[in-house]
């Protein structure tokens, strides 16, 4: 038996049901579009059992395989989505972070050069 490797050891519970919730979606699509295990399997390019292993939402199936299932229905242009810049809440709040970080060392400084102008004065040549 393979080893798993320890991304899916780690899967946290709410990403596991995240999968399996997609695995259930697309099993309905394929009820839903009347098509049999055996023919929608074939149109993913996978056997049955990866199918069915799919359809239960197991994290072990490639991404190509489940890709290539949401192409079936018409949702991979979504993938892209995932990862998308614009929704990494993570990073913007970083960005949003070094932006005040910034902003308030130009402010240290700025006080600096007023004090500094303050301290010398007209009348000491600076």
């Amino acid at each position: 038996m393979p080893k798993q490797s320890q991304a899916l050891l780690n899967l946290t519970p709410a990403t596991l049901s995240a999968i399996e919730t997609m695995g259930s979606h697309l099993a309905l699509a394929r009820v839903r579009r009347k098509e049999s295990l055996a023919t929608r399997a074939k149109r993913v390019g996978v056997s049955v059992p990866t199918l069915v292993k799919m359809e239960n939402g197991d994290p072990t199936v490639s991404l190509g395989a489940y890709a290539q299932a949401l192409w079936l229905i018409g949702r991979d242009s979504e993938l892209a989505r995932l990862a998308a810049p614009e929704f990494d809440r993570e990073a913007m709040e970083q960005d949003v972070d070094e932006a005040i970080q910034l902003g308030r060392q130009r402010a240290r400084r700025a006080r600096k050069a007023a004090d500094t102008r303050t301290t010398k004065g007209p009348g000491h040549g600076g």
